[in-house]
């Protein structure tokens, strides 16, 4: 049973270092085509900052507890940073571009990792459990509206796929939404093994 602990707390450096790898090798070296105009050097800086910053602000509560109160959770930060080395990772294997699907299911499966680690971070203090589905849910969706916002911003409003922005838009907000509802079922259900009282 020891291994499992230790290979946990390397869960969340590992899959931040292979994000800022691939982030550096798209904004760094030249001529690689699928990253052009894909604002990877504004990646470069918020990716890590926005992954970085739920371990910081768990980090920040913490050391008001007592130590015996301090179980770090490497699985809840592994979740929520997992969807920026997904994202990364699909860029430079190209299944943007490649798959016609890629993008679709990006989202729906990206924000079910996020919802569900962001869950299992704030779940075990809210109470009823149909609170803290439709919190779960909300902040998902407000979570996919601020991405897109995000991603309008930096490279859709001057690049190429403005024609189309709209239509993608609304079908990724919609898959981001019903990921996060996904994740707040799960989540419930394992922070909620009892029978749900009124």
């Amino acid at each position: 049973m020891a291994p499992r602990p230790v290979l946990l707390r390397w869960a969340p450096p590992l899959v931040l270092a292979l994000t800022v790898a691939q982030l550096a090798v798209a904004q760094w070296v030249p001529g690689i085509e699928r990253f052009e105009g894909k604002a990877f050097g504004a990646r470069l800086l918020l990716y890590p900052l926005l992954m970085l910053a739920v371990p910081a602000a768990w980090w920040w509560r913490a050391r008001r507890r007592p130590p015996a109160d301090r179980t770090v959770p490497y699985a809840a930060f592994t979740l929520v940073m997992l969807p920026f080395l997904v994202d990364v990772t699909g860029n430079s294997l190209d299944l943007y571009d490649a798959v016609v699907w890629w993008d679709d299911l990006n989202h729906l499966v990206n924000w079910m990792l996020l919802t569900a680690g962001l869950g299992l971070l704030v779940g075990p203090a809210v109470r009823p459990r149909w609170a803290l589905g439709l919190m779960l849910t909300g902040l998902g969706a407000l979570l996919a509206v601020g991405w897109e916002l995000g991603e309008w911003f930096t490279f859709i409003r001057h690049g190429t796929e403005l024609s189309d922005a709209y239509t993608d838009t609304l079908g990724d907000l919609a898959l981001g939404t019903l990921g996060s509802l996904v994740a707040a079922l799960m989540v419930t259900k394992v922070l909620y093994r009892a029978p749900l009282r009124h």
